[in-house]
């Protein structure tokens, strides 16, 4: 199987996890929640977060349906991350996996609740005894999320984008918003499989460190696509973070000086995943990919 058919499969699969998990769609003001729940979630994306738990999960032989379990989990608050950046009070974008944004399918209030709706669930699967039977692998699953998610995480990093917008940040702040915006999420989604298998702390520590810098990388190459990509490639609005103003890789070292910070912090995560020899390979592809996709 190619690294691009082990993505997709993964991505089937992770997709009929959260068709399980989420509420149906029905009547009355319980089920249009429902239906925006899952328009906010199905559908759409290539689930590279939910692909690194999986490919990380493989590495310690973790059953398949516990690391899809989880890696549901992560999509759940990555959906709900992208249904609030999306709103008028934050970037104000009416286009998301090439189709309307919550807050203009349906409105603003209902995106908001969406959002919420999401995140709790997410937490909901992380503590189930059918993600794992493990009490303290549950705990610390929960515990990890939360901090890749909240004020020092994904949260914290969203404020300093608002705020930086029309600053000038050098580059230990543009490393520091996009660590915690970006990169928290997935060094949880790297560390995930790890916790899940109850690994010893050098596995853990080399996974967390690869997840980092493949974050990094990540950002880097979406900012890039950013600039290079068109609308409908990308199913998202293009030049967004130039019409905002916001601080980026690109803005500081231009797009080639970009591109080569993205390659260059690409192979420094691979290096991270020696220790685990071929068992990783998912993981080392995973990394070549991000650099080089085009949406």
């Amino acid at each position: 199987m190619t690294f691009e058919e082990a993505l997709k499969a993964t991505a089937e699969a992770v997709e009929a996890e959260l068709d399980d998990i989420l509420p149906p769609a029905g009547d009355g003001a319980e089920g249009e929640l429902a239906e925006a729940l899952r328009y906010a979630t199905l559908g759409g994306g290539k689930r590279v977060r939910p692909f690194m738990v999986v490919a990380g999960a493989e590495i310690f032989n973790v059953p398949k349906r516990n690391a899809l379990r989880v890696g549901a989990a992560v999509e759940l608050v990555h959906s709900y991350s992208l249904v609030h950046d999306d709103l008028p009070c934050m970037d104000d974008d009416a286009l998301r996996r090439g189709q309307p944004t919550v807050h203009v399918k349906y409105d603003e209030a209902t995106a908001v609740l969406v959002g919420d709706g999401l995140l709790s669930l997410a937490f909901e699967v992380l503590a189930d005894e059918a993600t794992t039977a493990d009490p303290r692998a549950r705990v610390e699953l929960v515990h990890g999320l939360a901090q890749a998610s909240g004020a020092h995480g994904m949260v914290g990093g969203q404020k300093i984008d608002l705020w930086a917008e029309n600053e000038r940040l050098d580059e230990t702040q543009i490393i520091r918003l996009q660590r915690l915006k970006t990169g928290a999420m997935i060094a949880f989604a790297g560390e995930a499989g790890a916790i899940l298998a109850g690994a010893e702390a050098t596995s853990r520590q080399a996974l967390r460190m690869y997840a980092h810098d493949l974050g990094l990388a990540f950002q880097i190459a979406d900012d890039i696509l950013d600039i290079t990509g068109d609308t409908e490639e990308l199913g998202k609005t293009a030049g967004k973070d130039v019409e905002q103003g916001k601080a980026t890789f690109v803005t500081l070292l231009g797009l080639e000086g970009a591109k080569e910070r993205a390659g260059m912090l690409a192979a420094q995560a691979v290096a991270h995943l020696e220790i685990f020899g071929e068992r990783a390979d998912a993981l080392r592809a995973l990394a070549e990919f991000v650099v080089a996709r085009r949406s």
